[in-house]
């Protein structure tokens, strides 16, 4: 089978800003985020001494299995070592690929189509809305980061149908 017939569309995300990162080096970081979807991998650019670094990247990834998660880890670049670890989260996408299964179009700007509260087995620091915005089902996260003392990242989904794919 080939990779369109099982293509659903394109997903890009948004990373927005980190939040109050981890300090891995002397008072600051360097940071930057690296998603991965399955096999794909794809990074931010590197922003120097900042704890709450403003990315604003989009970063798109093709979509065949929509139980994937996207799989978030920021890191501090370092130029002689291993680059530090600065935690990681997960993003269920899920809910927002069933929001746009719906259908809709033409809403008022900013309705809200759903709501996902924060749980232990989700990442979010904060409730998360999927809404139109812009003529587009849009979902912003604020993600809090695991397996580390502190950090937030915020990040927005937005869905790129392409002609050819299967659609959801």
């Amino acid at each position: 089978m080939s990779l369109m017939e099982n293509l659903m569309g394109l997903l890009r995300v948004r990373v927005k800003c980190g939040v109050n990162l981890a300090v891995r080096d002397v008072r600051s970081s360097d940071p930057y985020v690296v998603l991965r979807v399955g096999r794909q991998k794809l990074k931010t650019r590197v922003v120097k001494k900042d704890v709450n670094p403003e990315w604003n990247e989009d970063l798109t990834f093709t979509i065949t299995d929509p139980n994937l998660p996207v799989q978030l880890t920021v890191y501090d670049h370092d130029l002689f070592s291993k680059d530090d670890k600065m935690g990681d989260a997960e993003i269920d996408i899920g809910p927002y690929i069933e929001a746009l299964r719906m259908e809709l179009s033409g809403l008022p700007d900013g309705t809200i189509i759903t709501r996902i509260q924060p749980r232990r087995c989700n990442c979010l620091a904060e409730e998360s809305c999927v809404r139109w915005s812009g003529g587009r089902i849009v979902q912003d996260l604020c993600l809090r980061l695991r397996n580390v003392e502190c950090g937030e990242v915020q990040v927005q989904l937005q869905w790129i149908d392409l002609p050819g794919s299967k659609g959801l």
